[in-house]
């Protein structure tokens, strides 16, 4: 894999979702896919934002819980 940091990590994640429409789950598998790696070593590179945003997908998605914070529909 190439060196990177979280926040190289999380702009190209944010790339991906915008060229390739597809959600941040997605997008993370997908750059591990394309890139040999094992999603569960990513973990250390999602930065905050990046993370708010995957909990916000799994959580419309009833993946996990909502955080309890309220949300206003959209």
């Amino acid at each position: 894999m190439m060196l990177m940091n979280s926040k190289k990590f999380g702009l190209t994640i944010e790339e991906m979702v915008k060229s390739k429409r597809v959600t941040y789950m997605e997008a993370v598998i997908l750059f591990c896919e394309q890139n040999e790696v094992d999603v569960s070593t990513v973990g250390p590179m999602i930065n905050k934002s990046l993370k708010e945003k995957i909990q916000v997908e799994a959580e419309k998605l009833r993946l996990i819980k909502s955080s309890g914070s309220a949300t206003l529909p959209i």
